[in-house]
């Protein structure tokens, strides 16, 4: 198997230079081993004819099906750009169009009268008649010895352009099996595939390609889809294993001034079970003098950034400094405030580094930081430029760090002589299987209660007809002295998209809401004009807030008791959760308002629905997981996965990581180096795969 990944596909039977070079640029293709794991994402049945009278009598949208019959003529249509090549072809019961747009002096020499042939593809209706463009067409002698399930590869339009299409994979790949005489060699060590029974590696690649039957097709799928997962867990339960042995870093086991004052005398209110629990994890990991590396999941308005703080204290109490960084600037100025207000007592210095920062107080801040006498400095990506030294950073938070680029964190670990501990937060819930798979080197803390006081946000979904009655409850509402988030999906009209623009819905609010004040934001005005809007409702002066989703987060106003979505159909789960999280930050009852309009797919009104009934952010992120799969949350793909996936699917393969994640546990427990016999091939197969991508995982 190993020899394969070191053939280059220009060497491989009908593929060449000029196709290599376009496999390799459009699928990442670029050798053997690649081309068979370029998996079909689905199959056709290959077995059944139909008759062209058959189909003539279907309407609607037809599926790719098998013909068999006879060309009776041939005839050459249009002038340049629009010529075409039109077949007459026949099967006994009736009479079809077969339409060829490019090759057409090739397949007129290939294709004559008077013989048999098998066609397959998607039949479609023209001016009335019967047509198929572009069919595969083979003889059926062949057609026959072909697998009865015929795979559909992924391919991109330029592909499809250069007839590169499913037949071309299919019939390179097949050569390329035929002439591989030798069976392709497991990487897998034997007591894996025994204990998981999984068929084994030569059979399943070959079955994915041209399977047999669907009992072998669904046992190849389970066992490709394991031996990708077995990697990246093996992988990853090494590297943590390998960190919590070998990294240094500040053994801090004081419990001092610091922490205990705070924690008699400023906490806003009884800590929860699992915020205790989540801050006993965290002294535990920075006593003993290696580094953690720990995220900390908790839902919005769990109390992660006080669990942070108090984490932080700790850290300063044995000494060291501090810093949280945050992904923008309403972010991190909201942090600044709420750790300055919370420590206001116990005389923390706290400072603020953001772009906005001016020159007399950078300077201030650099020489506390050198001098020491700087607890803790909250900031943006300001906190990682040159310029910033402190002199001696121990602990530092990063908040939402799916948002900062590896190469920024890796500037923020180079603080410090010794790699500082890193606690992560997310206000993002992680689907379980997500976090095993993309944070799977991470120790994982979740805190799953909310504050006492806090009361769940009642979620409503309205139409357009119930507008009316949305207001008067708006009126309502701020008539009682509370305030109101509305959000929209875009800035400017879009008539394509037909959604309502944030500058239209701020007109039409202001002329509702007359006798109220209106702030305005987006994301495009400049810093100044957004700080002022969001300054006008966080004071109070405005009691109405239009804006996009820049409030996604960073926003923390207690007084707002309402939040109406429009166009909620636009919104994924995840985001209408993290707006949602809002609304609900004090000890008023809450509203979240979905606006839609009626006429929604199913899919779309199952989403809405699920926001209306559940308000656990893990129910819902598994939910959106499932629905949208795993690349659309909050871009944590591009943060995390440290090999591709060719077949497995990190939202409906949860079961299979669970497997694979206790399989390489076992396996580690037994062989920590994976150098006994069995297991050199796998460690030498999982380097060679790691070295062409580039590591995400690692947080330090």
């Amino acid at each position: 198997m190993l020899s394969l990944r070191r053939l280059e596909t220009k060497f491989i039977k009908g593929i060449g230079p000029t196709r290599a070079e376009l496999l390799e640029k459009e699928l990442g293709i670029r050798s053997a081993w690649d081309l068979l794991h370029h998996f079909p994402t689905s199959y056709v049945d290959r077995s059944r004819f139909y008759t062209i009278r058959d189909i003539s009598a279907t309407g609607g949208e037809m599926p790719h099906l098998q013909l068999r019959g006879r060309f009776v003529s041939f005839n050459v249509l249009g002038e340049g750009a629009k010529m075409r090549l039109v077949g007459l072809f026949s099967d006994g019961t009736a009479t079809m169009d077969v339409v060829w747009f490019k090759s057409i002096r090739t397949i007129r020499n290939m294709y004559g009268p008077g013989r048999d042939y098998v066609l397959f593809g998607k039949p479609s209706s023209f001016n009335g008649r019967l047509q198929m463009t572009h069919p595969e067409v083979e003889l059926p002698e062949k057609a026959e010895a072909a697998s009865p399930m015929r795979g559909v590869y992924p391919l991109t339009e330029r592909l499809r352009k250069r007839n590169i299409d499913s037949r071309f994979f299919h019939n390179v790949i097949d050569g390329l099996l035929r002439a591989t005489t030798r069976r392709l060699v497991d990487p897998l060590p034997r007591s894996i595939v025994e204990s998981q029974q999984l068929m084994p590696l030569d059979d399943a690649i070959r079955q994915l390609h041209s399977p047999t039957g669907a009992s072998e097709l669904q046992r190849a799928r389970f066992r490709m889809k394991f031996e990708e997962l077995f990697y990246i867990q093996t992988d990853m339960v090494a590297r943590t294993r390998r960190r919590k042995g070998l990294a240094a870093g500040y053994a801090m086991p004081r419990v001092g001034h610091w922490f205990n004052t705070f924690y008699k005398e400023c906490l806003p209110f009884e800590l929860t079970g699992a915020q205790k629990r989540v801050i006993k994890e965290i002294r535990a990991d920075i006593a003993g003098g290696r580094q953690m590396n720990r995220l900390v999941q908790g839902d919005v308005g769990s109390g992660k950034t006080l669990v942070a703080l108090m984490s932080m204290l700790l850290a300063i109490d044995n000494g060291y400094q501090t810093c949280l960084m945050a992904p923008t600037e309403i972010l991190a100025t909201q942090h600044y405030h709420t750790i300055r207000e919370l420590a206001a007592k116990i005389g923390l210095n706290v400072k603020l580094l953001t772009g906005s920062t001016r020159a007399g107080e950078r300077a201030v801040i650099h020489e506390q930081l050198l001098d020491g006498s700087l607890h803790l400095l909250v900031g943006t990506h300001a906190v990682i430029e040159d310029t910033v030294e402190f002199r001696n950073l121990g602990f530092a938070v990063i908040d939402e760090q799916h948002r900062f680029g590896v190469a920024q964190r890796a500037r923020l670990w180079k603080k410090s002589t010794i790699p500082p501990h890193v606690l992560v937060m997310t206000a993002t819930p992680i689907p379980r299987t997500l976090a095993m798979t993309v944070y799977g080197d991470l120790d994982v803390s979740v805190i799953d209660e909310l504050p006492p006081g806090r009361k769940p946000v009642e979620t409503l979904l309205r139409y357009e007809k119930q507008r009316l009655k949305v207001y008067q409850g708006v009126y309502s509402q701020l008539r009682q002295g509370h305030q109101i988030y509305i959000v929209y999906p875009l800035i400017e009209e879009n008539e394509k998209l037909a959604l309502k623009s944030l500058e239209e819905g701020y007109e039409n609010i202001r002329e509702t809401f007359r006798e109220y004040e209106v702030a305005f934001v987006h994301g495009r005005q400049k810093a100044a004009e957004k700080d002022y809007q969001m300054q006008r409702f966080v004071s109070g002066e405005a009691q109405i807030l239009v804006a996009t989703t820049v409030i996604e987060v960073g926003v923390n106003v207690p007084n707002a008791t309402t939040m109406i979505i429009e166009n909620a159909e636009r919104f994924g789960l995840s985001q209408l959760h993290q707006l949602r999280g809002r609304v609900g930050r004090g000890a008023d009852k809450s509203y979240c308002i979905l606006m839609s309009k009626y006429e929604i797919a199913g899919e779309t009104r199952k989403r809405l629905e699920i926001m209306t009934s559940s308000t656990d952010g893990f129910v819902i992120a598994e939910a959106d997981m499932q629905m949208r799969g795993p690349g659309d949350i909050e871009g944590t793909m591009q943060s995390g996965m440290p090999f591709d996936l060719h077949i497995a699917n990190l939202a409906t393969d949860g079961q299979i990581i669970a497997a694979a994640r206790r399989a390489a546990e076992t396996l580690l427990d037994s062989d920590p180096s994976l150098s006994h016999p069995d297991n050199v091939l796998l460690a030498k197969t999982i380097r060679e795969i790691a070295s062409r991508s580039m590591d995400w995982s690692r947080i330090s």
